[in-house]
């Protein structure tokens, strides 16, 4: 039996000089001459088969997780809020100050409504950007306004934290503080966008048990956090030179195990910050908040929250990776 007389192989078959009857077009791909198998990777599911769509989870894709060697947009880099020292102990007033109660609870009264304003729109915005599947894709597609609303909270937090006037001047402090809640509202949007939902839930609960205990802690605690406002100044520094190289690295070449540790040692900086704060708000320690800088000591708390819920989201995230 010649050599024609046996079925052409499937390599011989692609072949364009296969034509068994002058004019019979190549088998389409996954055809074998052998029966109606398919070959391996003609049909969805195969073992060979390659993937139609792209890691999920990055971009819009469904999944939950970033792409492998990508990363989302990182918490913004700026130092945690330090009250302003101008001349001796500008923003602060000691403990005897603060011996009539009425105040001090209608200061803690006037922050602390202004905080939850401040959080329920941030937590509006990103169930917004996590749940409508157009604006989660608009704010991925559309890195500029990220960059934007950047430029607008670093403007807004400057003036803010280091100039007591605009701080202090009603109505400005008020307008000032709502476009920096708006701008870092939109950017923890964003970063909230490019997780799945289950990653985002699980993040605010840990932030919610972490707010919750360390405000409890810091009302009953004899330990006097104020005291080590030198300590705390230079650890805001320190975080934020090791922040700026973190984020050069990661853009250059992520690291998995990088971007864990400095997500860990974010959280922890900023429950600190968020201990040491909460201590100059209730003001019965060494230093307290000036009862005139409620808008610092909301913008203070919120930051810390914020932050803490942007680091241990980027925690869940990289650990899935």
């Amino acid at each position: 039996m010649s050599r024609s007389d046996f079925p052409p192989g499937y390599d011989d078959a692609r072949s364009p000089l296969y034509n068994q009857g002058g004019n019979q077009p190549p088998p389409p791909y996954g055809f074998s001459p052998y029966g109606s198998q398919p070959q391996p990777g003609a049909y969805p599911g195969a073992p060979n088969a390659q993937p139609s769509a792209p890691y999920p989870g990055f971009a819009g894709q469904p999944g939950g997780y970033p792409q492998p060697g990508q990363m989302p947009p990182m918490p913004p880099i700026m130092p945690p809020v330090m009250p302003t020292m101008g001349g001796d102990e500008e923003g602060f007033t000691a403990s005897g100050d603060w011996d009539d109660l009425s105040v001090r609870h209608a200061f803690i009264r006037k922050v602390y409504l202004i905080l939850t304003a401040q959080l329920s729109v941030t937590a509006g915005i990103v169930a917004v950007f996590c749940f409508v599947d157009p604006v989660s894709d608009f704010v991925q597609k559309n890195p500029a306004l990220y960059w934007a609303s950047y430029a607008v909270y670093f403007i807004t937090h400057i003036v803010l934290v280091c100039c007591q006037g605009p701080r202090r001047r009603h109505p400005w402090n008020l307008i000032l503080l709502s476009i920096f809640t708006l701008a870092l509202s939109y950017m923890t949007g964003t970063i909230s966008s490019f997780y799945e939902t289950t990653a985002v839930f699980l993040a605010i609960g840990i932030t919610a048990i972490v707010t919750l205990a360390v405000t409890v802690f810091c009302f009953q605690t004899k330990v006097d956090f104020t005291k080590c406002r030198g300590l705390f100044c230079v650890l805001g520094i320190v975080f934020f030179v090791v922040g700026i190289i973190t984020v050069i690295v990661l853009s250059i070449t992520y690291i998995p195990w990088l971007h864990m540790l400095y997500a860990a040692i974010g959280a922890v900086v900023f429950t600190l910050f968020l201990a040491y704060h909460t201590q100059l708000l209730i003001g019965n320690r060494k230093y307290s908040i000036s009862p005139d800088e409620y808008v610092f000591g909301a913008l203070s708390l919120y930051v810390d929250i914020v932050q803490i819920f942007l680091f241990i989201l980027q925690l869940i995230g990289a650990s899935n990776r």
